[in-house]
């Protein structure tokens, strides 16, 4: 049994604000900048974005 799986947390090296697209990006395995565009999409598009990113910064813990 493979007890390898990955937990998502917050970069503490990809970080520009709080680390959460950075941690996502590790997560997902993909460019960080995407979700920074994502969040910044929501954000202009609504406010969402903003939200879901602070919501984001309070759960997901620290690397």
């Amino acid at each position: 049994m493979n007890n390898s799986y990955r937990k998502l947390h917050r970069s503490a090296y990809d970080k520009r604000i709080a680390g959460v697209c950075g941690g996502l990006g590790e997560y997902f395995n993909i460019d960080p900048a995407l979700f920074r565009i994502i969040f910044l999409v929501a954000l202009l598009g609504g406010g969402s974005g903003a939200l879901i990113y602070f919501v984001i910064w309070l759960i997901v813990p620290e690397a």
